[in-house]
């Protein structure tokens, strides 16, 4: 583990898993391997609470460390604070003159409330053939898959077609300050040779009309994360008051919520527009982008925020007392910007909220976009198609974002696709920091066969 102040030590043991011993858990031989690993992952508490604060992906780190030791390689472990964990190693290929690609996941995850949920979201439960926990799709699904995949490569003597970076970053839910872009920044050694990259949020199924597709990740829009802040008079709460710094704060929170942001498309939802018309079989010149991705059902709740900016207020802090008026309240934002509108919508939101509210940026990140071609594109493509075939596979610009920001810096070029079969009625997309978090134990075993292809092949 590396320190910031640069202290190392050698491959460590791993720590007490308790619970998530995978060894205390006698049905673990019915289990695909891929899910005994995303189980026990899950059952590691991970939560990050942004700000620095977060409960640590230290364990989980050094288990995955344990992982990927037994398979022959020598990971490395990364600690940019206190817990905030990181691991990294190099697998070989046959062909060293290749690019290397980046194959990388996160190991932290945005809290849960148990009081929300129908299972212990950090109990790694097994239902209705469904694996459900925090991180079960974002993305402790993909670590498990990534880990899987190697071992089928790496224990049956094979070697990947290039050589493969292995990364699990802390801190991807802060925006990647602790994790990837502490890497990038301090160790951008790890990732010599590097040109490409896959990580999540792609590769999963949509049905369309009664057709499966696919969604592969060609982009993402830019994170612009802001603090409001409003500042008044403190007063008796019985006064009248004109200058209250609560009231300035709502008007422009809601004047920001309720902006109606345009539609405007890039290279990569315009040829997703012309995808889905077609395969919908209706005519664009006549049915709006709106309406076309609301006619795809769930998927809509990824697609749709790719199409224009949004400004979702998420925070409110005001006050310490009810009979006091307080002299300041904050609120905070989170923006993401098509990319290269970064500062365009900045601009707008500035004018939004009027000169009485201070605009702190928190943290900002930049937008990707990618061609929807390419020899990794084809061979994305092929694989799918190979494990699923007829099924047309779509690009996509995420409304998120994922550490392929950091990596980008070096040059290294970012897709999604964590492949995953779904059914035709689970709310992918709904899960990502929602509640109930759950995927099928059959996708998994999917996702694992076509990574371990793509590795073999690309």
């Amino acid at each position: 583990m590396t320190t910031p102040e640069g202290w190392s030590r050698g491959v460590g043991i791993v720590g007490s898993m308790t619970s998530s011993d995978s060894s205390a858990h006698p049905l673990d031989a019915d289990l695909d391997e891929t899910a005994v690993i995303a189980r026990d992952l899950i059952r590691f508490d991970t939560s990050n609470y942004g700000s620095g604060r977060s409960n640590g992906e230290a364990d989980a780190a050094e288990y995955l460390e344990a992982k990927l030791v037994a398979l022959g390689l020598t990971p490395q472990l990364f600690e940019s604070a206190p817990g905030r964990v990181s691991v990294v190693a190099r697998v070989e290929g046959t062909d060293r003159d290749k690019g290397a690609l980046v194959l990388h996941g996160h190991t932290d995850v945005v809290p849960a409330d148990a009081a929300n949920w129908t299972v212990d979201p950090f109990g790694g439960e097994i239902r209705d053939g469904l694996l459900w926990g925090r991180g079960a799709v974002d993305m402790k699904d993909m670590d498990a898959m990534m880990v899987a995949a190697l071992g089928d490569i790496l224990g049956s003597g094979r070697a990947p077609a290039r050589d493969v970076i292995v990364g699990f970053f802390a801190d991807e839910e802060d925006g990647g300050q602790l994790g990837s872009h502490y890497l990038v920044r301090e160790h951008p050694e790890l990732f010599a040779g590097a040109t490409e990259a896959i990580s999540e949020v792609g590769g999963y199924s949509i049905t369309l009309n009664g057709q499966r597709a696919y969604l592969l990740q060609t982009g993402e829009k830019a994170l612009i994360w802001v603090k409001l802040i409003a500042r008044g008079t403190a007063s008796h709460g019985s006064r009248v008051m004109h200058n209250n710094a609560i009231t300035k704060l709502a008007e422009a929170v809601a004047a920001l919520g309720r902006r109606e942001w345009p539609i405007r498309l890039t290279d990569t939802t315009t040829q997703l527009i012309a995808e889905l018309a077609r395969i919908l079989d209706q005519d664009p010149l006549v049915v709006g982008p709106d309406e076309l991705v609301i006619s795809t059902g769930t998927a809509a709740g990824f697609i749709q925020g790719s199409l224009r900016t949004t400004t979702n207020p998420t925070m409110l802090t005001a006050g310490y007392k009810h009979n006091v008026i307080p002299d300041m309240a904050e609120a905070l934002v989170d923006i993401r910007a098509l990319p290269g509108e970064e500062d365009a919508v900045l601009a707008e939101v500035r004018a939004i909220v009027g000169d009485d509210i201070e605009i702190v940026i928190m943290h900002q990140d930049i937008g990707l976009e990618t061609e929807f071609a390419g020899p990794l594109v084809d061979a994305m493509t092929s694989t799918l198609q190979r494990h699923d075939p007829g099924a047309p596979v779509l690009p996509y610009l995420l409304s998120g974002g994922t550490d392929n920001k950091a990596l980008s810096l070096l040059g290294i070029k970012g897709y999604g696709f964590a492949p995953l079969k779904l059914p035709d009625d689970l709310d992918f997309p709904g899960m990502f920091h929602g509640v109930d978090e759950r995927v099928p134990l059959d996708a998994l075993v999917f996702g694992r066969r076509v990574l371990t292809d793509l590795l073999l092949d690309y």
